[in-house]
C-alpha cells in the first residue's frame, strides 16, 4: 500500500504546473484578448482574464451564428443554381 501512495506521489508532483507556468499561461492568453491591446501593458488578475475570455468566446459564438444565419438568408434569396449560391452552400458546410 506504501508503494502505491509513492507511485501517486511521485505522478503526481510530476504533473503538476507551477505558479509560474500559470502565470505565464494567462499573460499569453490576455495577450490574444483584443481588449488587452487597448489597455495598457499592466497584468489584469488571472480571474478577470478568464472572465474576459469566456465572455469573448461566448461573443465568437454569437458571431458566427449571426453570420451562418445571414447566410442561410441570403442563400434562400438567392437562386440556387447559381454559382453565387454555390459558394454560400460551400460556406455553409
Amino acid at each position: 500500500m506504501s508503494s502505491r501512495r509513492t507511485t501517486r506521489s511521485r505522478q503526481s508532483s510530476s504533473s503538476r504546473i507551477t505558479d509560474e507556468q500559470i502565470n505565464d499561461l494567462v499573460s499569453k492568453l490576455q495577450a490574444l484578448l483584443p481588449e488587452a491591446g487597448i489597455r495598457s501593458n499592466n497584468s489584469m488578475p488571472a480571474a478577470r482574464v478568464l472572465q474576459d475570455t469566456c465572455n469573448h468566446i461566448r461573443s465568437l459564438h454569437q458571431e458566427v451564428d449571426d453570420l451562418s444565419e445571414r447566410l442561410s438568408e441570403l442563400l434562400a434569396t438567392t437562386d440556387t443554381t447559381s454559382a453565387q449560391a454555390a459558394i454560400i452552400r460551400s460556406l455553409l458546410m
